[in-house]
């Protein structure tokens, strides 16, 4: 498509957009139209049909293209951007010596540019919708809602709502050395600091900001607690009753590593999920974060109560314990979206990921060859991935009523013209060289992997100073030299 056709599409007013097919939940349909007004999808059909109603709108015709949802990231940490590349080769639980530590070395500017550049190349990869879990930065929560809103991404904006001081891994000691007594000994405690300071300035903190952002048309809030162990039991059953009152979701991390399981399972006598279970956590308003490590009792947990969950295979792959069941997930029922977890930007990647990663932890052991089948993980990549974030109403799908959140895709290119089985193909083969444009909320943001109304080169060079001056002065410790390093030291002995 030519500078004309970018032209057209940077209109502020309706379009009609005429691709060669149209990605609809049943699969890619030649022939189709939609028409774009107001942000959403005002009318979805044959093509044909469209250009008969709506004679005063000029048809945008797209020559080799699909058109099909931006694709939902359903779990990220956007203040995290600067130090992605820390994180290679390093062993589990790097929160600790990485993420902490960086994000408190950032101020506001700092912050700011960390999430506008975890958001365009986000943008970059097809996706229109970011769901951040909260940063752990010494700033309002607005500073990443401003950066979201900058570059243009629809973002489930996390305020993270810890409420247990110090090291939340030996928090509730005490009932430790009785895992029979520690569903009552913690239960004491979550009462008596039930009304301290912290957790009534934590409530109020989360009520003020679910009511936030009403109205606005990409910020959409929801509240976060890092891991269990980071909040007393009232606490997580507070936030759970006004995510739910809200409309919203509380994202927590769980049961992602070995050394987690082991500490709920010495203090409470449970496992993360069980205990948030008993507790009354769980249920539709739920995001359980990474979920990789689940016996079969929690995956009926999981079912029961419709909790959702973030599969994110990349993050599994790069410093995980194991992964997530998700075609287990699939098959019974289970809501869940895909997640990068801030590894990569890239949301065919990002498919290809979750599909691979069940082919080897489980298709290959049973002989199941085609794990999901290319379209399971298409669709938790788009809808189910809305669904699981609480914007299943909002987008997702191409569909009358639902946001324009969309990419345009170039089926001219080697790796997608030779096509037999589009869905197979966009999760296989697909990759963001191939995205011409992504709309969110209607609007062009992006045209050919550049923004369309900043100067996104140099702000990635701004980006990469403020990044070098943050790590510097972050007191980040890595287990893993630098690839460089480990070549001279093998190369040593």
């Amino acid at each position: 498509m030519n500078q004309l056709t970018r032209d057209l599409l940077d209109s502020s007013g309706p379009l009609l957009l005429v691709p060669d097919a149209v990605l609809l939940p049943e699969g890619a349909v030649d022939g189709y139209a939609v028409v774009v007004a107001d942000g959403s999808f005002r009318a979805v059909g044959p093509a044909e049909e469209l250009t008969r109603t709506h004679p005063q709108l000029d048809a945008v015709t797209l020559p080799g293209h699909l058109l099909m949802p931006g694709f939902v990231d359903a779990h990220h940490h956007l203040t995290q951007s600067f130090g992605s590349a820390l994180a290679f080769g390093e062993p589990s639980e790097i929160f600790r010596r990485v993420w902490v530590p960086l994000e408190g070395a950032l101020d506001e500017e700092s912050a700011y540019v960390a999430a506008k550049l975890a958001a365009l190349e986000a943008l970059r990869g097809g996706f229109t919708t970011v769901t951040d879990a909260g940063t752990r930065a010494d700033v309002d929560v607005d500073v990443v809602a401003s950066a979201a809103r900058d570059a243009g991404i629809r973002c489930v904006l996390g305020l993270v709502c810890n409420d247990v001081t110090g090291d939340a891994t030996t928090a509730t000691a005490e009932s430790a050395a009785d895992p029979a007594a520690a569903p009552a000994a913690e239960n004491s405690a979550s009462t008596a600091a039930e009304g301290s300071t912290t957790t009534t300035a934590v409530l109020e903190n989360a009520e003020k900001h679910l009511a936030r952002y009403g109205g606005d048309p990409l910020i959409h809030p929801s509240l976060a607690v890092s891991i269990p162990e980071a909040a007393t039991s009232a606490t997580l059953r507070r936030t759970a009753r006004l995510a739910a009152e809200a409309g919203a979701i509380v994202q927590i991390h769980v049961n992602e590593h070995l050394a987690g399981v082991e500490r709920s399972l010495v203090r409470h006598g449970l496992r993360p999920l069980e205990h948030l279970h008993r507790i009354g956590a769980l249920g539709p308003q739920l995001l359980a974060a990474h979920a990789t490590l689940l016996t079969p009792r929690e995956l009926t947990l999981l079912a029961d109560t419709g909790t959702a969950v973030s599969y994110n295979p990349v993050a599994s792959a790069w410093k995980g314990n194991a992964v997530a069941p998700a075609t287990a997930m699939a098959e019974r029922g289970i809501r869940f979206g895909l997640g990068t977890d801030g590894t990569r930007g890239d949301g065919f990647r990002l498919a290809d990921a979750a599909e691979f990663a069940q082919r080897i932890a489980y298709g290959l052991a049973t002989g199941d060859s085609s794990c999901g089948a290319g379209w399971t993980w298409l669709e938790h990549a788009t809808a189910g991935g809305a669904d699981a974030v609480g914007l299943g109403a909002r987008t997702g799908r191409v569909a009358e009523g639902l946001a324009a959140d969309f990419l345009l895709v170039d089926l001219t290119t080697p790796e997608l013209a030779l096509s037999w089985d589009v869905p197979w193909e966009l999760v296989r083969r697909g990759n963001r060289d191939q995205i011409t444009a992504v709309f969110v909320a209607g609007r062009l943001r992006l045209w050919q992997g550049a923004p369309t109304d900043w100067d996104g080169p140099a702000f990635v060079r701004h980006a990469a100073e403020r990044a070098r001056a943050a790590v510097e002065r972050a007191p980040i410790t890595r287990v893993h030299p630098t690839s460089t390093a480990a070549r001279r030291g093998s190369t040593a002995q």
